[in-house]
């Protein structure tokens, strides 16, 4: 029996995120990337994934992807058969975070999209990375395949996200929590919240990583994934 497999990407991504991942998985499965370029919050995103989603499927989300995997729990928990959450959280954004976002729109919002972009980016990696053109170059890829007014909306959706934390404890599929050992954007610490509060959720840090762990590690990323998606 094969089981859909749904991949969500993250802010600022295209399904090239997901480009090591999807030859190893679609032997257990049809493989789709989720389209969450549509609505301007979390609910109406999911909703609009869930709307194109096979009936079941085992659900992998990475960063804003995660977010989104959270909201689709809440709105069809049944439809999802397992869960596996890449360099995301499940906390609600800080009003640290929320500024920086909001200032990153405003960039947008000036003409000043690229470099809203190119600042991001050293953030996004292990500081040993920072400097890798390769990871660099796809980062610009996607981001600029979605453009500035997609990059807006999902920003504020970010910004509204809620706390799902106190959720945790009704996951009940099987888990697997995944992140880059540098992850700034997600950091560990998040990670090992989740995993936590999700009965016998499996967690893996990844070695020399940050937040685009599924590119800088992915062999490490895609063997994991794999084994989560055989059991």
């Amino acid at each position: 029996m094969t089981t859909p497999i749904l991949l969500v990407p993250g802010l600022n991504c295209t399904a090239e995120i997901y480009a090591h991942q999807v030859p190893a998985l679609w032997q257990f499965g049809p493989v789709t990337i989720a389209n969450h370029t549509e609505g301007s919050s979390m609910r109406e995103i999911a909703a609009s994934i869930l709307r194109d989603a096979p009936p079941e499927f085992a659900l992998v989300g990475f960063s804003m992807g995660g977010y989104l995997a959270f909201e689709m729990l809440r709105q069809a928990r049944g439809r999802v058969l397992k869960l596996a959450l890449r360099d995301t959280s499940a906390r609600a954004e800080t009003p640290e975070g929320a500024e920086k976002r909001r200032a990153a729109i405003a960039l947008t919002e000036q003409g000043k999209f690229n470099l809203a972009v190119a600042q991001s980016f050293p953030n996004a990696v292990h500081p040993d990375h920072v400097g890798n053109a390769a990871l660099k170059a796809l980062h610009v890829r996607m981001a600029t395949a979605n453009g500035g007014e997609t990059y807006i909306r999902q920003q504020t959706a970010i910004i509204g996200r809620p706390d799902s934390r106190p959720e945790l404890g009704a996951i009940e599929v099987p888990t697997l929590v995944v992140v880059g050992d540098k992850d700034a954007i997600t950091v560990p610490e998040a990670a090992r919240e989740m995993a936590a509060g999700i009965a016998d959720a499996r967690l893996v840090v990844v070695p020399r990583a940050g937040h685009m762990a599924l590119v800088e590690q992915h062999a490490i990323v895609t063997a994991e994934l794999t084994e989560w998606t055989a059991k």
